[in-house]
């Protein structure tokens, strides 16, 4: 006895206490308490939002677990993740709509540190619904507050968790991703030139594969083909079995390349449907009548039978004889043009005289 005590570690005091029994492994119950909890990733304890959570996770009942997140939040028992967790399961049931209202209504009684989280609930919401004002809105509000420095309760880093594993995010990062996001909801409204903007601009912060093939689309929707296939000339290409997370772009680089051929091949369509149409419009002009058309020369003078060119018009005079004899002494048959060729220059010929005084003096 006295030898352990001159062995003893300085300030050593014994006590006076009953005689230790030596170490005992771990009981089987408290083995198994503790891999339950860490299994099912349920806290202890028995407060009510650890029931909503042994419900939600362990007897997997949403309906239920929802009524006893509420019980939690009215009780004041861990806010925060009480109306998280309440609002991704009313996300499971499709409803997303009342989780909208939920947090709209219950955020204020949350802390301020629980608000960041809040707000990336309500934008996976909004874009399930389909509310795409609501979540531009909302992405440039937090775009603001990294302006502002406000961002991570003005942490430049914070904790994110993925997967079920946690890293750290910086502002930066961050930005980019709301940027991407925000092209994303642009895009859907068929805003390609915002969306290129905010595409633009979360490239300057940080290369993305997944971003440079989104903005190459905005360029194509806009008809900038030469610009987008320059753009997606520098993205690395994705492969199938490539690692499948934030920069993974492989169904957006197939996306992008299917429809620049789909854009390349309906311009060539295009070309080509308009050389033959205009084609067929140049061989319809010509061919038409309402175009001159030099016509084979005919000699109108020379005369086939009696008839004068006076006869291709109405003879108003048909049944007046004393008129047509008139006329017939006044107008004496002219020699023809080829009677006057015969006898001279055909080309120094005199017209024959007007009659006009004639005319009157015969009418009287």
């Amino acid at each position: 006895m006295m030898q352990d005590m001159w062995n003893a570690p300085p300030g050593f005091r014994p006590t006076k206490s009953a005689p230790t029994s030596p170490e005992k492994p771990l009981g089987v119950s408290r083995t198994r308490f503790e891999s339950f909890h860490a299994i099912h990733k349920v806290p202890v304890g028995d407060s009510p939002y650890v029931r909503a959570k042994n419900v939600q996770l362990v007897d997997k009942d949403p309906e239920k677990a929802v009524s006893l997140f509420w019980a939690a939040i009215n009780a004041g028992d861990r806010v925060d993740s009480a109306l998280k967790d309440m609002a991704i399961v009313m996300k499971q049931q499709n409803r997303a709509e009342e989780a909208i209202e939920a947090i709209k209504s219950l955020r204020h009684r949350c802390s301020d540190q629980a608000q960041e989280s809040l707000d990336n609930i309500l934008l996976d919401l909004y874009k399930r619904c389909g509310r795409l004002d609501d979540q531009i809105a909302l992405l440039k509000h937090k775009l603001c507050l990294i302006q502002q420095g406000l961002a991570f309760n003005g942490k430049r880093t914070k904790t994110a968790r993925s997967q079920g594993k946690k890293f750290q995010v910086s502002v930066g990062q961050e930005a980019t991703r709301l940027l991407g996001n925000m092209g994303w909801a642009l895009m859907q409204q068929n805003n390609y030139i915002e969306a290129e903007d905010a595409y633009r601009r979360a490239l300057t912060i940080a290369p993305d594969n997944n971003k440079m093939c989104n903005l190459g689309i905005c360029l194509m929707k806009q008809g900038r083909i030469g610009e987008a296939k320059e753009t997606l000339r520098r993205v690395k290409p994705a492969v199938a079995d490539g690692p499948r997370g934030v920069d993974s772009h492989l169904k957006a680089y197939e996306r992008a390349q299917q429809m620049l051929k789909d854009l390349e091949s309906e311009k060539m369509m295009t070309k080509e449907g308009d050389r033959v149409e205009r084609s067929r419009l140049i061989d319809a002009f010509l061919g038409s009548s309402s175009i001159w058309q030099p016509q084979p020369c005919r000699d109108h003078l020379q005369a086939t039978n009696t008839k004068s060119y006076h006869d291709d018009f109405v003879n108003e005079n048909v049944d007046s004889n004393i008129v047509s004899n008139q006329n017939q002494m006044l107008f004496p048959r002219q020699k023809s043009v080829k009677q006057f060729a015969a006898s001279g220059d055909s080309w120094n010929v005199d017209a024959p005289p007007f009659l006009f005084l004639q005319i009157g003096e015969g009418a009287n």
